[in-house]
């Protein structure tokens, strides 16, 4: 091999080694380029993931901020609410503080007199002694009687004038303070008089329906009368249909169950299907009505009276008064007044007018459910209350605002005064319409009282009283028997004019249902 050869074989080795290395040098390049890539990449996702945990941890201090914050509002409004509530107890605190001040400055004044009456009652005593001693001197030396001779003589003449003064003195104070107290109860009386001024409506027995034509008296009626007795065995009030044109009365002492036959009459008259089964439909969804009506009858004489934390079943019965009257008197009226009079006389007392109107408006509870129970409507009503955890003074007021038991809280004394007042002032009362309520009612007792006896009414004015019986009970001749024993026992227990009409009714009814 000569030398060109050696040298194009380095130049050609040269060459290769440069391409090799080119490659090389070129490969690493591409490599360093993906790296860096990869680098930027992992970069971004690193920033991607940062700004996300980032977004997350802001949005849990935000969401842990509103928690915060709305923790601190409750906090904040239960801070406010116990402020408020010990404010009003500061009242209570303040006010009852204020009455313990006025009972200590006069019990300080009684302890004062007090001590002055005893400070001269010694004094006359000192004096009595040295009088007993200087007529002791004078009788041993006029008269020459012995030490108890003239001890029970001087004796006897000082028990005779100390007792004569007694006498005197005891008769001015009692005729003093018999005096002041009328005049004060007066004031009382009378300030609370002209306070409260509330209108009465006495109520009727009858409730007169207008009616669209002539010949609704006749769809009324039905065939042979079956619609009317349907209608009046139903709701147990008398259903007049006269000569009057345009109109039609339903008659009966019971006002709930009147003003339910009203309603039903009239949704009848709208209806305009009338016949034995809508009938009842009817009625039953008209009693439902009056319940409900009862119930916010009730509720709203609570709010407008100011008194709150009344058993339901106490506003309930507050309800049905609206539906009583008592001597020609609406029982839920008549006790509103009594409870105004009641927190007037309190207020003027300087005692609580709260409680003393609670006690007036809850004191002839009894009366709205007397019928059903036995016993007086006191009895009753200060059982319920005692049931209901009224305060005793509220259950005092309605069991002795009526009787001469041993009265211990004023507010019995002024439930009763009030109680006089609304019962007894001019129009208030008429006693012919409570006595024939009072008769109707003990008609339907009677029928009542006998064994499988449904329900009873007394209807044209107590003339005549429709029985309903149950009639798996009692058959056909046990109801001849059973409607003679009634017309005996009310012979038996009533006075009354004419005669009374028992009718009584016995029927089985089939109902099916064809599907």
């Amino acid at each position: 091999m000569d030398k060109m050869d050696v040298i194009m074989l380095l130049l050609g080795l040269a060459v290769g080694a440069g391409g090799v290395f080119l490659a090389v040098f070129l490969q690493k390049r591409k490599q360093s380029q993906a790296a860096r890539d990869i680098i930027e990449s992992a970069k971004r996702e690193a920033d991607g993931i940062a700004s996300a945990a980032q977004a997350k941890v802001r949005e849990e201090a935000l969401k842990q901020r509103e928690a915060f914050e709305r923790e601190n509002t409750e906090a904040k409004n239960e801070l406010r609410g116990f402020e408020r509530r010990l404010v009003k107890r500061e009242d209570v605190i303040d006010r009852k503080a204020e009455s313990i001040q006025r009972r200590e400055k006069y019990l300080d004044g009684l302890e004062k007199d007090i001590v002055e009456k005893g400070q001269k009652l010694d004094q006359k005593a000192k004096d009595l002694d040295q009088l007993v001693a200087s007529a002791n001197e004078t009788l041993h030396k006029v008269s020459g009687l012995t030490k108890e001779e003239a001890t029970a003589t001087l004796m006897d003449k000082l028990e005779k004038e100390l007792t004569s003064e007694y006498h005197q003195r005891i008769k001015k104070a009692q005729d003093a303070a018999r005096e002041g107290c009328e005049e004060e109860t007066r004031k009382v009386i009378v300030t609370a008089l002209q306070k409260c001024a509330i209108e009465h409506t006495a109520e009727n027995v009858v409730s007169t329906i207008d009616l669209p034509s002539e010949d609704m008296k006749g769809r009324i009626i039905g065939r042979e009368g079956r619609n009317i007795r349907a209608f009046e065995k139903s709701t147990g009030i008398d259903v007049i249909v006269d000569d009057t044109p345009g109109v039609i009365v339903l008659s009966g002492f019971d006002s709930v169950r009147r003003e339910m036959a009203r309603r039903a009459m009239e949704k009848l008259i709208a209806d305009g299907r009338i016949h034995p089964g809508r009938i009842e439909e009817l009625v039953e969804q008209s009693k439902k009505e009056m319940e409900e009506v009862i119930a916010q009858t009730g509720k709203k004489t609570a709010i407008e009276m100011d008194i709150h934390g009344l058993h339901p079943k106490a506003l309930a019965l507050l309800g049905r008064l609206s539906f009583r009257t008592s001597y020609g008197q609406n029982m839920l009226q008549h006790t509103i007044e009594v409870a105004h009079l009641c927190g007037l006389i309190a207020q003027e007392l300087k005692l609580d007018p709260v409680l003393a109107k609670r006690a007036g408006l809850l004191h002839d509870i009894g009366k709205a459910i007397d019928q059903e129970m036995e016993g007086t409507h006191p009895a009753i009503g200060a059982d319920l209350l005692r049931r209901w955890d009224e305060r005793k003074e509220v259950i005092e007021a309605a069991e002795k605002h009526h009787s001469d038991m041993n009265v211990d809280s004023p507010y019995t004394l002024i439930t009763a005064t009030a109680d006089a007042i609304s019962a007894s002032r001019p129009g208030a009362r008429r006693e012919t319409l409570e006595k024939y309520i009072k008769r109707m009612e003990r008609l339907e007792a009677i029928c009542m009282s006998f064994p499988g006896v449904e329900s009873a009414f007394a209807i044209h004015a107590g003339r005549e009283l429709r029985v309903i019986v149950n009639s798996t009970k009692v058959d056909d001749k046990q109801a001849l028997i059973l409607c003679r024993g009634i017309a005996k026992e009310i012979e038996k227990e009533l006075n009354y004019p004419g005669e009374i009409k028992v009718s009584l009714i016995r029927e089985t009814r089939v109902v099916e249902y064809a599907r």
